[in-house]
C-alpha cells in the first residue's frame, strides 16, 4: 500500500473533540502519525500540501433506502456505494424496503450476495432487519432468526400503527441486543395530506399534515419505551414539539436517540412556493420552482419554527445525527403533480457541501459540530465505534474540498436516479478523496 503526507491540512475529529491544522501520515491502511509537523517520512511517501481542505472521519448514514433489488431503474447498490463514496459516506445503512424484503434471511442473503459482487473500496453496507413481515405493519417478522446476523438492527422505515403490536416488538426485542428505529406517524391525521399545514400550505393550496401525526405517535412511542425499556432511536423528526417531547424524554432518562433529515435542516414548506419571504430568509435552496415534487417529502418540510427549533436541537444534542434517507426516484415518477408524487429525494451526494455552505459558513453550526452528527453520532445510534482521527487506527477518513465548484446534473451524479431540488445549480464543495481500509 502506498503512503501519503496529507500537509497543511484541517483535521476534524469529533471523537477527540479536536479541530487544528496539522501533518497527517496514512501508510498500509493505518494512520500512522498526527502531528503539527511531520519532518521525517519514508522516501517514498507521497506529499500533498492540503491548505484550504479538511480531513474527517468517513461519514455514516444511519438509514437510505436502495432500489435493489427490484426497483433497479432508480439505484442499483452499485450506484449507491458510489454515490456514497462521492458524498464522504463511508457507512451506509439500507432500510428493509427492498422486493423482496429484508424479512427473513433470504432476504439479507439475496442482499450480501450482491455486494459481495461489487469492486472494491466502497463504503461499507449495513443493513436494517425488517420489523413485521413484508414490512406491512401486520405481524412481527422473524426476529430472532434475523437478529443471528449481521443486521444493525430492526426498522421498517414505515409507520406502525398498532400499539399493541409496537408493545409487543419492544419487549420480543429487549434481551436480542438490537437497535430499534421507529418513525412517529399517525396516517389517519396525516391523512391525504402533502406539506405541513400552515399558512403556507394555505397559500399554496396544498393539503396540510398537521404537526400532531407526528408528536401524538411519538407521545405514545414513548410510553411504549418507559413501559418496556428497550432501546429507540426515533427517526425523521420534524416539528418543534417533537423536539420537546424527545429533550423531556431524556431528562426523564428513557433510552432514546433521535435524528432529523438533512433537507429539514436546510429547508421548510416555504421552498416549496419558490418564494423567500415564505421561507423566512432560513432556505439553503437559491432558485427553487414552485411546486417541485423533490420537495414533496415523508415527512413533509416543517415550518419555520419547526426548522429552527430543529437546527437548535442538533446544536444542543437532543438530536443525535443527522440521517441521509437517500430516496432515489426515477424521472417519470417524480413528473408528476406536487401532491401525486412520490415522497423522497437523493441526497448522499449533496448532504455535506449544502450542509457546510447552509449551516457552517453561516455560523449556525461550527465545523465540528456539523462533523459531529454526520459521523460520529449516526454510528453510536448504529450501536458502532466511531471512525476516528488518530495513531495507530485504520485510515476510515475524507479529504473535503469546501470550495471545489460542481454542478449538479446527469453527468456528476454517480446516483442513478436524480430527483433533487438542486438539479442543475452549480454548487461548491467536494470530496476529494477517501480512505477505507
Amino acid at each position: 500500500m502506498s503512503r501519503e503526507l496529507l500537509q497543511n491540512v484541517r483535521v476534524l475529529d469529533p471523537v477527540s473533540g479536536s479541530d487544528r491544522i496539522a501533518d497527517i501520515l496514512i501508510a498500509e491502511g493505518d494512520i500512522k502519525a498526527v502531528e503539527e509537523k511531520i519532518a521525517e517520512f519514508p522516501a517514498d511517501t507521497e506529499v500533498r500540501d492540503c491548505q484550504g481542505l479538511i480531513l474527517g472521519p468517513g461519514l455514516t448514514d444511519i438509514y437510505s433506502h436502495s432500489g435493489e433489488p427490484g426497483f433497479e431503474d432508480r439505484e442499483t447498490l452499485e450506484s449507491l456505494m458510489q454515490a456514497a463514496a462521492a458524498g464522504g459516506f463511508t457507512r451506509v445503512a439500507i432500510l428493509p424496503d427492498t422486493s423482496p424484503p429484508v424479512d427473513n434471511l433470504a432476504g439479507l442473503a439475496l442482499l450480501q450476495q450482491h455486494i459481495r459482487n461489487l469492486p472494491p473500496g466502497l463504503p461499507r453496507l449495513y443493513f436494517w432487519g425488517a420489523l413485521t413481515a413484508g414490512v406491512k405493519g401486520q405481524q412481527m417478522a422473524e426476529l430472532g432468526e434475523l437478529a443471528s446476523c449481521p443486521v444493525v438492527g430492526f426498522a421498517d422505515g414505515l409507520p406502525l400503527s398498532n400499539p399493541a403490536l409496537v408493545r409487543r416488538l419492544l419487549e420480543y426485542i429487549k434481551p436480542l441486543g438490537k437497535s430499534v428505529a421507529l418513525w412517529p406517524c399517525d396516517r389517519t391525521l396525516a391523512g391525504n395530506g402533502a406539506v405541513r399545514e400552515g399558512a403556507v400550505s394555505v397559500r399554496l393550496g396544498l393539503p396540510g399534515i398537521p404537526a400532531s401525526a407526528e408528536t401524538s405517535a411519538l407521545a405514545a412511542i414513548l410510553e411504549l419505551v418507559a413501559s418496556a425499556g428497550t432501546g429507540v432511536h426515533i427517526m425523521r423528526v420534524s416539528t418543534a414539539r417533537s423536539v420537546e417531547l424527545i429533550r423531556d424524554a431524556k431528562a426523564r432518562g428513557l433510552p432514546v436517540t433521535a435524528s432529523v433529515t438533512w433537507m429539514h435542516l436546510l429547508l421548510n414548506v416555504g421552498a416549496i412556493s419558490g418564494n423567500s419571504k415564505d421561507s423566512g430568509g432560513k432556505n439553503a435552496l437559491t432558485a427553487s420552482l414552485p411546486y417541485d415534487p423533490s420537495l414533496r417529502l415523508e415527512p413533509p418540510l416543517g415550518n419555520l419554527s419547526d426548522q429552527l427549533a430543529l437546527i437548535q436541537a442538533v446544536k444542543d444534542g437532543v438530536i443525535d445525527a443527522i440521517a441521509i434517507d437517500h430516496n432515489p426516484h426515477t424521472y417519470e415518477e417524480k413528473t408528476v403533480a406536487f401532491a401525486d408524487s412520490p415522497p423522497g429525494a437523493i441526497g448522499l451526494e449533496l448532504a455535506l457541501p449544502l450542509l457546510w455552505h447552509g449551516l457552517v459558513e453561516t455560523g449556525e453550526f461550527s465545523a465540528l459540530e456539523l462533523w459531529r452528527v454526520l459521523s460520529a453520532g449516526p454510528a453510536v445510534c448504529l450501536g458502532q465505534t466511531p471512525a476516528t482521527v488518530a495513531p495507530g487506527v485504520s485510515a476510515e477518513l475524507i479529504l473535503f474540498d469546501p470550495e471545489m465548484s460542481w454542478t449538479v446534473d446527469g453527468q456528476s451524479l454517480k446516483s442513478r436516479s436524480a430527483n433533487t431540488p438542486w438539479l442543475g445549480q452549480q454548487l461548491a464543495g467536494k470530496v476529494v478523496q477517501s480512505w477505507i481500509y
